[in-house]
C-alpha cells in the first residue's frame, strides 16, 4: 500500500518567541536535538513496516516560506514531492484538499498521514507501528485518527472520546470534545476513556475529497478551482492566489471530523481513533518546552553559554550571549541578538501580549530574527546610523542574489571569505579575500557565490534612504518579486 506524508508547515509559532518569528518559525529551529522540528516530522516515518511503500513527502506552507522548505529539504538531501505554497492561510482543511487534489494527479490514490511540521514524537519506533496499523485502516475506507494517551489534566488540548471497539487498539470515535476546564481536564483524565487530539490524520486521497464534497462542498469547489488554475515554479506549485484566497478558512476537525463523528444512519465513513503513547507534545509554549528538555541534577533545561548557582526548574537559552541565573526558579529565560524573554513558567501563553504588543507598536521583531534568511543565505545588521548602514552577508555556495538597482543608496562590498562573483554594470569582477569594490547609486548590480564554501561579505550602505524596499529587480533566478 501506498502512504504519502502530508505534511503541514503553515503555523508562525508565536508562542515560542524570541525564537520563533512569522518569517522564521519554529517548524524551522533545531529547539530538541540537532535538526529542525520540519525535518524531524520528515524522517519520523522512516524505516516504517515493509507493506506501507513510503512516497516522497508533500508540503503545504505559506508562500513566504517557501525557501526556507526547500533549503531544509536539501539539508537533509531529500527531495518533496511537491512544495505547495499558500497565498493566505485558510486552516488545515483547505490546505488539506490542495494536498489531496495534488495526491491524486496522477492518478494514484494513496492513503495520506497528515502531520503538522511543528510537532515533536520522542518514541518514533512506537509511532512508525501506530502508523503500520492505522495504514491498514486507511486502506479500508476508514478516517484515521491518532489520540494521545494523556499523561495530564491538560487543558491545552482538544479530547477524543473513545467509541465501541473495533478491533485490536482501534475504537470508533464518539465525540471529539472541545478544551476543557481544569477540573473536566481532570475527570477526563480519570475516566480512562479521553485521549488529547494530536491534529494527526490518515485516509485516502478520494475519501477525504468525498468527506469535504459532503460537508463542505464550498471549501471543496474554491480548492478544485484554485488548483486547476494554479502553476508550477519549479518543484512549487501555487494554486491561483484570488480563487484560493476566496476560499472559506477551516480546519479538518470543524470541516469534517466533527460532523462524521455524530453522523446517523450510513455514515459515508467509519471515523476511527488509535492511542499513540509515544513521547508526543505540540511545543507549544516555552512551558512545553523545558518538559521535553533535557534537565539537570536541579530541574535546569539549558542551551548555549549558560552558568547557574542556586536555580532551579528553569529554562535557560542563550543563542547570543552569557547568560547566568543565580537563586530563581520556575522561569523561562531566552535571549537572542536583538530580544530577551523573561517568563514566569506558570505564564507561558501570555507570550502572546509581547507579540501583540510589537504589532501595535508597528515593530518587526515579532516577524525577523536580527539574521534574515532569503534563499541565497542571510544577512545580519552591524551597525547603522544617520545616512549608513553595515550588514554581514553571507551567500550559500552556489547562491546568487538578483540583477538590481538601488534608487537612494550606494554601496561598499569587502570580501572577508570565499570568492564573489560582481556584476557591476557592464563589467564583471572576481573578487577574494580582503578585496573590494562599489557600487555606484543607480547601477545595476549582481553578487554571487561561485565557490565551494559560503562567501562572507561586509556591506556598507550609505544614501539617504536605506529601506529593503529600495530595490527595483530585473533578473532573478529565484523568482521572486520585488518585495520578497
Amino acid at each position: 500500500m501506498q502512504l504519502l506524508p502530508v505534511i503541514l508547515s503553515g503555523g508562525s509559532g508565536s508562542r515560542l518567541w524570541p525564537l520563533s518569528r512569522e518569517a522564521y518559525p519554529k517548524q524551522f529551529l533545531p529547539l530538541v536535538g540537532a535538526q529542525s522540528l520540519l525535518q524531524a516530522t520528515v524522517r519520523r516515518l522512516d524505516g516504517v513496516d515493509g507493506q506501507v511503500k513510503l512516497m516522497n513527502p508533500l508540503i503545504v506552507c505559506n508562500e513566504a516560506h517557501r525557501f526556507l522548505v526547500a533549503e531544509q529539504f536539501r539539508l537533509m538531501q531529500r527531495e518533496a514531492m511537491a512544495i505547495m505554497l499558500e497565498p493566505v492561510g485558510r486552516n488545515t482543511a483547505p490546505a488539506l484538499t490542495l494536498a489531496a487534489l495534488m495526491a491524486m494527479e496522477s492518478g494514484e490514490d494513496p492513503a495520506m498521514i497528515v502531520m503538522p511540521a511543528d510537532h515533536l514524537i520522542h518514541q518514533e519506533a512506537v509511532f512508525r507501528k501506530v502508523v503500520s496499523e492505522g495504514a491498514l485502516l486507511a486502506e479500508q475506507r476508514m478516517v484515521v485518527t491518532f489520540g494521545i494517551v494523556p499523561s495530564a489534566a491538560e487543558t491545552g488540548y482538544g479530547y477524543i472520546r473513545k467509541g465501541a471497539v473495533l478491533g485490536g487498539d482501534a475504537c470508533r470515535i464518539s465525540a471529539f470534545v472541545e478544551k476543557p476546564d481544569l477540573s473536566t481536564a481532570q475527570h477526563y483524565l480519570e475516566d480512562g476513556n479521553y485521549l488529547w487530539n494530536s491534529g494527526l490524520f490518515m485516509l485516502k486521497a478520494s475519501l477525504w475529497l468525498q468527506l469535504l464534497e459532503n460537508y463542505r462542498s464550498d471549501i471543496a469547489t474554491a480548492c478544485r478551482d484554485a488548483f486547476k488554475k494554479g502553476a508550477w515554479d519549479g518543484n512549487f506549485f501555487r494554486p491561483d492566489n484570488a480563487l484560493f484566497g476566496s476560499c472559506p478558512s477551516d480546519s479538518i476537525d470543524y470541516a469534517v471530523m466533527e460532523k462524521l463523528s455524530v453522523e446517523t444512519g450510513k455514515a459515508p465513513a467509519q471515523p476511527v481513533v488509535l492511542p499513540l503513547d509515544a513521547g508526543w507534545s505540540d511545543v507549544g509554549a516555552w512551558s512545553a518546552l523545558w518538559d521535553v528538555s533535557e534537565h539537570d541534577a536541579e530541574g535546569n533545561a539549558r542551551d548555549g553559554d549558560v552558568f547557574t548557582h542556586d536555580a532551579r526548574d528553569n529554562l535557560l537559552i542563550a543563542k547570543h550571549r552569557m547568560l547566568a541565573a543565580v537563586g530563581v526558579s520556575n522561569l523561562i529565560v531566552v535571549e537572542t541578538p536583538d530580544a530577551v524573554l523573561v517568563l514566569d513558567k506558570e505564564k507561558a501563553q501570555d507570550v502572546k501580549a509581547v507579540t501583540q504588543y510589537l504589532k501595535d507598536a508597528s515593530r518587526d521583531e515579532h516577524v525577523f530574527h536580527k539574521r534574515v534568511h532569503r534563499p541565497w543565505g542571510n544577512f545580519e545588521p552591524i551597525d547603522q546610523g544617520a545616512r549608513y548602514q553595515v550588514k554581514r552577508l553571507t551567500v550559500a555556495p552556489g547562491g546568487c542574489l538578483s540583477l538590481q538597482m538601488h534608487h537612494h543608496r550606494a554601496e561598499h562590498w569587502i570580501v572577508v571569505s570565499g570568492t564573489a562573483k560582481v556584476t557591476r554594470g557592464e563589467e564583471t569582477l572576481l573578487l577574494t579575500e580582503n578585496q573590494s569594490t562599489y557600487i555606484p547609486l543607480g547601477t545595476q548590480h549582481r553578487l554571487e557565490n561561485p565557490g565551494r564554501i559560503p562567501l562572507e561579505i561586509i556591506e556598507v550602505q550609505s544614501g539617504s534612504y536605506l529601506g529593503e524596499d529600495d530595490i527595483q529587480r530585473f533578473e532573478d533566478i529565484y523568482n521572486r518579486k520585488s518585495d520578497d
